[in-house]
């Protein structure tokens, strides 16, 4: 990895129009990065944005909140897998580990995690940060972070 290379990109997202423009350039920023991350509180819009993500990734699949099931599984249209997960719900990381998320965060496929704050040793040290912050009802800051 090069040392100019940039670790770290904010973007304003002015409403919900907006979404394939930030979704398009979050994706160029991540290059090799497969589990990302996804940081904020309640309402702040991690699986509107996951559902973006699913568009310029070209998933066919309806990508919803995986908040009951902990683990959803997507296909684009060449047949890549992609995984979503919640982990709103579980009670401790023995849980996540149960459903065997060491697997899927290491099977090379991309992986978006909400509510990953309840799990901090089970992630993968390389992984793109996405922290996104409330501005007003249809703003938001998404700081998105490179960690190796």
């Amino acid at each position: 990895m090069a040392n100019s290379e940039i670790r770290s990109l904010t973007i304003e997202v002015s409403g919900l129009e907006d979404l394939n423009r930030v979704a398009t350039e979050i994706v160029s920023f991540a290059n090799q990065y497969k589990v990302w991350t996804l940081e904020g509180e309640m309402g702040a819009g991690k699986t509107t944005i996951t559902k973006a993500l699913g568009e310029v990734f070209g998933i066919v699949d309806t990508v919803n909140s995986p908040t009951f099931s902990i683990v959803n599984e997507y296909r684009d249209e060449q047949h890549q897998v992609y995984y979503h997960f919640d982990f709103y719900r579980i009670k401790n990381e023995a849980e996540a580990q149960d459903i065997g998320v060491d697997e899927y965060f290491y099977s090379g496929d991309y992986c978006f995690i909400e509510w990953p704050s309840l799990i901090p040793s089970l992630l993968p040290d390389s992984h793109l940060r996405l922290e996104i912050e409330i501005l007003d009802e249809n703003k938001r800051r998404i700081n998105c972070t490179k960690h190796d």
